[in-house]
């Protein structure tokens, strides 16, 4: 049940707990994140985990807390701090699999295997996470098995140490509606679930605050996306790449690959299942679902799932099965329903997003490359539909699984604002390094890619580089792969990224541009940041994403930080210090969150749009607070306010710093006026 004095939900901060950043660390930077206005520490898994892990998602005991995290007494007294600094603590837990390792001591009893696990002894067959062996799935539509991999969780939560729970990956669960159903009641407090919602997707109506917030991220990179970027961009990439297809074709072809390589086990136990179905129509089946999953299940079934079933290009024996129109189809259809997301989030994010490149911006975890723009109107449905239906949906940027920070993405979104500069200098770049490339590679598409990873992510080290650039060359397929590498072809790529550190024709052109790239990124992020903190949602921080933070897919993602530098730039601003470039982001969340801790009540309230000039995006909350944010860097946040007298929360400081972000709270009548004033 949720504690008494558990404080309002605005913003949460991710915290990647492990071995080398321990409960203990994590209970040093409570009080930096209390002066920052976080409301609730977000912590990755805490239970134990495969030794060494540096994520926590391959657990081995739900019964314990992670020893090597700092055990169970520092997680108590984590949660100890946080409350003294008025902190709440969110959760994350992994109810879909465990460790399939000699580590986890259900695993290695085969009675105890046989019930925990979702694993067919006689044909040597269990459901994997995704395509990993090493994760077994667990059978939490079993009551008992729910009961025995949540006790440990349900007592932190009634103890008060858990404020809330985040789940991870639902979709794989056998019966998610039930699963959570069932939590929601043991439980009784707020739940988050990890669920990626495709484009026109609605959340269901499940017993949750919402999702963790990637289709928000998806929604503010298309925003602050130039319609009239497409089109050199993207002949630009098909003239330099030679890449005709669509995202639509390159996500087609690569699922078909996941379903005939990585998951033929589960196919094939699929086709055990229904063996008088054609196997090419339970691969359609499976490849041509355009989100993770349905959820069919007895006792009713959704209009959107027959939909979804209807538009499938199978047999019609296999659509009435899928919709359990035929006696004993429900085993076929909870292995239909399990097979899908894994394909489907396989196929997509880890080889479409690094074979179809046009613009990395937009491959990425609740993105759509596909679709290039979004309008001002859209986004604003989103979020009056967020502030109706889900009002504490998390409001992410930046995760654990973001295949690109937010600072990094925004600085490639920059790129579509003057798309004419960008295919002069990529034609460029591709003209002055062409002695640079081997009959080994890279292929023109690498060097695209290449030359966008630079933009991003510059300054980085050449470690950081060669790691993410292995990383996408196999999850791409193309000339590698994580099964059978090619170290010639790999080889090849990351001796020409070395070259080209040390191409003085290159630098000479690609360094003031990237300059001006990441100035331009910048505005970006901090009008993203402050929408994050006051959209309808509870604004969600990555740990090291308050302020400027360029990162790459994981594990880059998950490298140190330097604490004590981030609490030095916040003192020094809540100390009066005027923001500079370095601290301008920090600035503006700050200031914003410190205004939802002291006046939470219009945050609870309503979406209202604002009109504005084209390139500006405004709108007011609970008629007492206004935002407004520019979308291009010619245009700027000038509103014409609500009738009424109005501060600027971002002012009071000098400085020549232009945000591109402005956010007024309505003065009460009978407040002395100040030099921040708007009538």
């Amino acid at each position: 049940m949720t504690r008494p004095d558990a404080p309002p939900w605005r913003a949460t901060y991710r915290l990647q707990i492990s071995a080398t950043f321990t409960f203990d660390d994590a209970r040093d930077v409570v009080p930096y994140l209390a002066d920052l206005g976080i409301s609730h520490l977000y912590l990755s898994p805490i239970l134990e985990a495969v030794r060494g892990s540096t994520h926590g998602y391959d657990g081995t005991d739900p019964t314990r807390v992670s020893a090597e995290r700092g055990g169970e007494d520092a997680l108590r007294a984590l949660a100890d701090e946080a409350h003294r600094h008025g902190l709440g603590v969110l959760v994350d837990i992994v109810p879909n699999h465990l460790a399939a390792s000699d580590e986890t001591p259900w695993w290695t009893d085969p009675d105890e295997r046989a019930v925990v696990f979702d694993v067919d002894d006689d044909r040597g067959w269990y459901r994997r996470f995704f395509d990993i062996d090493g994760l077994a799935g667990v059978r939490q539509e079993d009551p008992a098995v729910f009961e025995r991999t949540h006790a440990k969780v349900l007592e932190l939560v009634r103890d008060g140490v858990a404020d809330g729970l985040r789940i991870d990956h639902p979709d794989g669960l056998a019966d998610p509606a039930g699963y959570l159903e069932r939590l929601a009641e043991a439980a009784g407090v707020p739940i988050w679930i990890e669920k990626v919602l495709h484009t026109g997707e609605r959340l269901r109506p499940w017993p949750v605050e919402g999702t963790v917030g990637y289709e928000v991220l998806g929604d503010l990179d298309h925003l602050w996306t130039a319609p009239e970027g497409e089109q050199p961009i993207t002949a630009a990439y098909r003239e330099l790449t030679g890449d005709l297809q669509s995202f639509e074709a390159v996500v087609s072809q690569a699922k078909q690959e996941q379903i005939r390589g990585a998951f033929r086990p589960e196919l094939e136990h699929l086709a055990g299942l229904a063996p008088d179905i054609a196997l090419v129509d339970l691969e359609r089946a499976v490849t041509d679902l355009p989100c993770y999953r349905t959820y069919v299940r007895p006792g009713g079934i959704a209009d959107e799932d027959r939909e979804l079933v209807a538009g499938l290009r199978t047999s019609e024996p296999m659509r009435a099965r899928l919709l359990l129109e035929e006696p004993g189809s429900e085993e076929l259809v909870s292995r239909y329903q399990q097979l899908t997301p894994p394909v489907s989030a396989k196929g997509i994010e880890d080889t479409a997003f690094y074979r179809s490149t046009r613009l990395l911006a937009h491959n990425e975890v609740g993105g759509d490359p596909g679709t290039w723009a979004r309008s001002p109107a859209a986004v604003h449905d989103a979020a009056e539909d967020r502030a109706a239906h889900h009002p504490r949906n998390l409001l992410a940027g930046t995760t654990h699984d973001t295949k690109r920070s937010a600072d990094t993405r925004a600085r490639l979104l920059a790129l579509t604002h003057d798309a004419s500069r960008f295919d002069e200098h990529v034609r460029r770049w591709f003209a002055v390094t062409d002695d640079l490339v081997t009959d080994a590679g890279p292929r023109p598409a690498e060097r695209w890619y290449l030359f966008q990873t630079l933009l991003g992510a510059w300054p980085i080290t050449f470690d950081r580089l060669e790691e993410h650039l292995t990383k996408a060359l196999r999850e791409a397929g193309r000339i590698t792969d994580w099964v059978d590498p090619d170290p010639e072809r790999e080889d090849a790529v990351i001796a020409f990224a070395r070259r080209l550190l040390d191409h003085t024709g290159f630098w000479a052109d690609f360094s003031p541009y990237a300059a001006e790239v990441a100035a331009a990124g910048e505005r970006i992020s901090i009008g993203q940041a402050l929408l994050r903190a006051t959209l309808p949602g509870v604004c969600d921080t990555y740990q090291g994403d308050e302020s400027w933070f360029l990162s790459l897919v994981d594990p880059d993602v998950r490298r140190p930080l330097d604490w004590s530098g981030r609490r030095a730039q916040l003192d020094a601003l809540v100390a009066g210090s005027a923001p500079t470039r370095a601290t301008a982001k920090l600035f503006v969340l700050h200031r914003a969150l410190d205004l939802r801790r002291r006046r939470p009540e219009p945050f609870a309230g309503d979406h209202r749009r604002l009109d504005a000039p084209d390139g500006t995006f405004a709108f007011v909350r609970g008629g007492e607070v206004a935002v407004a944010v520019a979308l291009r860097p010619d245009t700027t946040t000038e509103v014409q306010l609500p009738p009424g007298r109005w501060r600027d929360v971002l002012g009071g400081v000098d400085h020549d710093l232009d945000l591109g972000a402005a956010v007024w709270e309505r003065r009460a009548d009978d407040d002395a006026p100040d030099p921040e004033e708007h009538p």
